[in-house]
């Protein structure tokens, strides 16, 4: 059985306040940080790299950062990454010209191994190289900026690639709240990625509140 794992996204966090709220997240019982990296290229926005996320180790060096590469060819930064001691490295399918070679490439790095398709990538490109990954991220809005509206086909999607692979991760990101964390979890997911969700307002009680949907 795979599983559940709540996921705060630092797209969403207060960077004058980040290591308070990190903190916060980690103490109410959210050990997962989903980080998201952005190149300007692969998607339409610039979020941060290894300084910031060599912090964020400092600051929690139990945590299990989650790193979700948006970054064309983000092999480039394999090495880098792992020195900084990150626990997953996602890549996107679309993001590169050799999606099995890279992922080898995390594999022989001893990282966890994901990789994550846009909402218009169908499935089906996952089937060859499903047997290489430990998890599937399948973004609910399009990758690049916080905030957006889930995608209701994304449950379609979800159930998909649970079918592909029944003892896999399967991570969610995008709009996703407490109105509707249960229907992502019914579909097939059990890595819940949530960030205005959980860093607005009282941080304690979004976590506690999606521990308790979480069944976490």
């Amino acid at each position: 059985m795979n599983i559940n794992i709540l996921a705060p996204s630092m797209l969403a966090i207060d960077f004058g306040n980040m290591e308070k709220d990190l903190k916060e997240v980690y103490s109410a019982g959210a050990y997962t940080i989903h980080v998201d990296v952005m190149d300007g290229m692969f998607v339409p926005n610039i979020s941060f790299g290894p300084p910031v996320i060599r912090h964020v180790r400092r600051i929690l060096p139990e945590a299990v950062l989650d790193v979700h590469m948006m970054v064309t060819e983000p092999a480039r930064y394999l090495e880098r990454f792992k020195t900084i001691g990150i626990n997953n490295f996602t890549i996107h399918y679309e993001a590169t010209k050799d999606p099995e070679g890279t992922l080898k490439q995390i594999r022989e790095a001893g990282l966890k191994v994901g990789v994550s398709i846009k909402p218009g990538t169908p499935v089906s490109v996952l089937e060859p190289v499903i047997d290489m990954v430990d998890q599937v991220l399948i973004m609910s809005v399009e990758p690049g900026f916080g905030g957006q509206s889930f995608m209701p086909q994304s449950y379609e999607r979800i159930s998909a690639v649970r079918k592909l692979r029944e003892d896999i991760d399967i991570e969610v990101d995008g709009g996703i709240y407490l109105d509707n964390v249960k229907d992502v979890l019914d579909a097939g997911a059990n890595v819940i990625v949530a960030g205005s969700a959980i860093f607005k307002g009282d941080i304690t009680e979004n976590v506690t509140n999606f521990r308790e949907k979480l069944g976490v």
